[in-house]
């Protein structure tokens, strides 16, 4: 009974996290879409410090989407552990980079097709390899492991970094640096997990009839999520609406990601019970997530098709005059008035262009 329970949880932790990333890949476009339409419209931007996006329903729209993705996710770490649900967010970036490409004007080149199946890969092989984390059967054993030494040094270290980031860097660096406010989302993303991962064990002790309002750690969970989540929204529309969501998609999954699994390993000492293959096999399929969001967004100005491609293989095969019976040599060529320098720059009317990678033929 326990092993079919277990396998449940997990099957049911599954489909959450992967309608989680659909929810919340889908919420980007209806944001980037709500915060255009205010641009037009001349209204102060929100990288600006503007809140005319609360009157935009494109934006509310988003950020139900958001809210319906974020409910999902929570209720998946409920019932599945955080290295199995937090990988599967490399879907959202794959909703939101397949969607752009149709609702915005940001092009998914060839390299952008690629690394969305390079970011699944990295992610199935991450689930098929995650660490099992130890059991929390109730509040007083999340609280125990809250209070580690190592946790809490932890949780000091974020709290530090991520007020720096907001009072000193961000005022001075955020509106041309991408990193500052994604930084700022990622790190504080890592606490709101832990606090998701709280609730969650909170409310499935409340459906087991267990009392856990008078339970201080339940308000503490609930109020922490709450700032988390509100300082995450802020951020992360400011990223949005300044740079390209291409752009701020992939590298707010890297960072998030990385830093949920960081938490998650000294929260809940997954790796130590890893074996060497296990540890290979994440650390490659996390490796390989990031190659692929590399290829999503380093070359999405890069105009790459399929078609392009043959059309450079079959310039390539195409034979010269010089090989059509063999090398020629330079007596010959000029009997036939032709020389070698001829030979070297090509037919004398046709030419190859190459703009932003693609490859066409022009007369002269």
């Amino acid at each position: 009974m326990g092993q079919d329970r277990g396998k449940y949880d997990f099957y049911l932790g599954l489909g959450l996290a992967v309608s989680s990333s659909i929810f919340i890949g889908g919420s980007f476009i209806l944001k980037k879409k709500g915060l255009l339409r205010l641009a037009r419209k001349g209204s102060t931007r929100a990288g600006q410090g503007g809140h005319a996006y609360l009157k935009e329903w494109l934006w509310w729209a988003g950020l139900l989407s958001m809210g319906a993705g974020e409910a999902a996710n929570f209720a998946a770490y409920a019932f599945a552990p955080a290295t199995l649900v937090t990988p599967l967010g490399a879907l959202s970036v794959l909703v939101s980079a397949v969607l752009s490409s149709h609702f915005l004007t940001e092009r998914l080149n060839l390299h952008g097709k690629l690394g969305c199946v390079l970011s699944i890969l990295g992610s199935t092989t991450m689930v098929i390899h995650a660490p099992k984390e130890e059991e929390i059967s109730s509040l007083e054993h999340m609280a125990e492991k809250l209070v580690d030494p190592g946790f809490f040094i932890f949780a000091t270290l974020v709290i530090i970094v991520a007020l720096i980031f907001i009072f000193v860097v961000a005022p001075r660096h955020g509106q041309t640096n991408i990193l500052v406010y994604i930084t700022i989302c990622s790190v504080i993303g890592a606490l709101s997990v832990s606090c998701v991962k709280g609730l969650g064990i909170a409310i499935k002790e409340a459906v087991a009839g267990h009392s856990v309002a008078s339970n201080p750690l339940s308000w503490i969970l609930l109020l922490g999520l709450v700032a988390c989540v509100s300082t995450q929204i802020n951020y992360l529309n400011k990223a949005l609406d300044i740079f390209n969501t291409s752009l701020v998609t992939p590298i707010y999954y890297v960072f998030f990601t990385t830093s949920v699994l960081s938490c998650s390993a000294i929260l809940f000492k997954e790796w130590g019970h890893m074996g060497a293959a296990d540890v290979i096999g994440t650390l490659s399929g996390f490796l390989t997530i990031i190659v692929g969001i590399f290829l999503l967004h380093a070359f999405k100005d890069v105009s790459v098709s399929l078609a392009s491609l043959a059309v450079s293989m079959r310039k390539e095969e195409r034979p010269s005059p010089a090989a059509a019976n063999g090398t020629a040599s330079h007596y010959e060529l000029l009997l036939r008035g032709e020389s070698p320098e001829d030979m070297e720059m090509g037919p004398p009317f046709e030419s190859v262009s190459r703009r932003n990678g693609a490859m066409t033929l022009c007369d002269h």
